[in-house]
């Protein structure tokens, strides 16, 4: 099979577009992969990386308010379906994926002039505005949640999949997890997660915790900064007593985070799609903090989600405060029962076989055309 995959800007639209890629591969053993992004985005060093094929077009999104560059915005789109047609002419693929973001408006749009077989994945509760407009042209979109499902009635085949990051994550080796941390196989450990970059408000409450880690005796922490963020939240723990900062391993950035998530025992950090989907196919608890600063409020929708099912602990980041935190990473780590609890409530949500879902139903849309 021959496929082109679509959709940048963050890890959340690229992660998911490379494990749908994988299943095709292992699925169908000698298929072509091609990844379509921008030169700008976190795409275009991601998927290089991976060994897959890359090409770029140019485009930027729209802004919510009145201005001139909108119009712009529209002009880059027509050039970007234009150069998109020339690539997919080119490569010639059996099927065009997109997973949101900017890029993958005009390469979705311009399969579907060219009656190319195309679907989209939604990786959020409250779909993007790139996806509402492309899911009146495709063929097929898949979702994560099952509440997005009726937000795409003019297409005519959607199906709540899951996400395919949760297929990648079963996948790791907890005890590689344990000994890239330096931990004993088994070690209780709070993973703490701002995202790829880091978030400052998480930071910041970490190190109002951090005069309060000597009551937790028996957990271990690992604080993954962002790599802007490093050096200060470095600094603030050597200020801890010895015996606390043994228990306390602070870092800009994890290349193996499958890994450790499938080491943790309680997730700290925001409700990207993404993380979520791994959270809940390995059955973890968590403690969320939503990012306000994102399109439609959407993470609040993703984590309000788990909070609901019993899976997770949201706290509003207006809301977030060093004590408020410690309070509830301690008396979750500190009651197994209520942990167990928590535990099966996430593995509920999870949805291992998104990636194999999200394979069978490219096929179905194929065969349809």
């Amino acid at each position: 099979m021959r496929v082109v995959l679509t959709g940048g800007g963050t890890g959340g639209h690229i992660y998911p577009a490379l494990a749908i890629g994988r299943e095709v591969e292992a699925r169908q053993p000698g298929s072509s992969l091609l990844y379509i992004g921008t030169s700008r985005g976190l795409e275009s060093r991601i998927v290089p990386e991976q060994g897959i094929a890359f090409e770029d077009v140019t485009i930027t999104g729209f802004r919510r308010s009145l201005s001139w560059e909108n119009v712009r915005t529209v002009m880059r789109f027509v050039q970007g379906v234009r150069r998109s047609k020339q690539l997919l002419r080119k490569f010639k693929p059996d099927v065009v994926v997109g997973t949101g973001g900017y890029v993958c408006g005009p390469v979705v749009y311009a399969a579907s002039r060219l009656g190319i077989p195309t679907l989209i994945h939604e990786q959020n509760v409250i779909p993007g505005l790139t996806n509402k407009f492309l899911s009146r042209y495709v063929d097929g979109v898949a979702v994560s949640f099952s509440e997005s499902v009726g937000l795409f009635e003019k297409c005519p085949d959607v199906e709540f999949a899951g996400n395919p990051c949760a297929t990648r994550v079963l996948k790791a080796d907890r005890n590689k997890g344990f000994s890239s941390l330096g931990l004993a196989s088994g070690t209780p450990f709070v993973l703490v997660v701002g995202g790829s970059g880091g978030a400052k408000a998480i930071n910041q409450a970490i190190e109002q915790t951090l005069p309060m880690l000597h009551k937790m005796t028996d957990t271990h922490f690992v604080f993954v900064t962002g790599e802007r963020f490093f050096k200060e939240t470095e600094a603030a723990i050597h200020r801890l007593n010895p015996e606390a900062s043994k228990r306390v391993h602070v870092l800009p950035y994890i290349h193996n985070m499958p890994e450790v998530l499938a080491a943790a025992t309680l997730f700290v950090g925001r409700a990207g799609a993404s993380f979520l989907a791994e959270v809940t196919s390995l059955g973890l608890p968590s403690i969320l903090i939503p990012s306000p600063n994102v399109t439609n409020n959407h993470q609040e929708a993703n984590a309000r989600s788990l909070a609901d099912a019993g899976a997770a602990i949201m706290i509003l980041e207006r809301e977030l405060t060093g004590e408020l935190l410690f309070r509830h990473m301690s008396a979750i780590m500190g009651d197994a029962v209520r942990r167990d609890s928590m535990s099966r409530a996430s593995r509920g949500m999870g949805m291992p076989k998104a990636a194999a879902a999200i394979y069978d139903q490219i096929v179905r849309i194929q065969r349809k055309r």
